[in-house]
């Protein structure tokens, strides 16, 4: 089906809007190790963060779970920076965006009050409509229920009209799981079969990119 002009967007935060593999790398490291486990390349931490700590930790951990929990959140108090590298052309996006019209919002699977907080340090906050982050909402990203949670309010109603933009297969089946439009945002294009049954509706290597496809679909 053709593309619809997004009346709004709603993005994942990690690794779409913000570059934060090193930061995460580090604490999930540090988690690790502290749990008695073996520590993870780099190439490791992007392809197995995925879930939020809410849904993964439990079968990494077991019964140690909710340990591991409070050592991760406090690592992540301890050593965040004051901002994170803002990705390429953001910041420029985000205000095209919403001087279109366009209402934003994110989703992320990062513990709802460290993403509130990371946003206000970016100063982004003004962007954006809603932010909802894990635990915020009955369930965390694939389901739906973020995204219900971060139109709320706005007027809008999941479907095809709202874009969910993200860099991962996780972002993907949540856009299929809530009916909204599947943009994939990340330099390389999908290879075949790699989102099989949560295929994009578009792939965007650039933020600018997002910004012309979603104001001339």
């Amino acid at each position: 089906m053709p593309l619809r002009r997004p009346r709004g967007l709603v993005f994942d935060w990690d690794n779409t809007l913000v570059d934060s593999w090193l930061q995460i790398h580090r604490i999930t490291n540090l988690t690790l190790e502290a749990m008695g486990h073996p520590a993870w390349s780099l190439d490791e931490t992007k392809q197995r963060i995925r879930a939020s700590a809410r849904d993964s930790f439990p079968r990494l951990f077991g019964e140690r779970s909710a340990e591991a929990m409070a050592f991760f959140t406090a690592a992540f108090e301890a050593g965040r920076p004051g901002t994170l590298p803002e990705l390429p052309g953001t910041g420029a996006a985000l205000r095209a965006l919403g001087g279109a019209g366009a209402v934003m919002s994110v989703v992320s699977n990062k513990q709802g009050s460290i993403l509130r907080q990371e946003v206000a340090r970016m100063g982004w906050d003004g962007h954006f409509h809603r932010l909802v982050g894990a635990g915020d909402a009955a369930r965390d990203k694939p389901a739906a229920e973020p995204i219900v949670m971060a139109l709320a309010g706005s007027g809008l109603e999941p479907g095809p009209e709202i874009w969910l933009v993200g860099d991962t297969d996780t972002d993907l089946l949540c856009a299929h799981n809530s009916g909204c439009t599947p943009v994939l945002l990340r330099a390389e294009p999908p290879r075949a079969g790699e989102f099989e049954g949560a295929e994009p509706a578009l792939h965007v290597a650039t933020c600018e990119a997002l910004v012309e496809q979603a104001l001339n679909p």
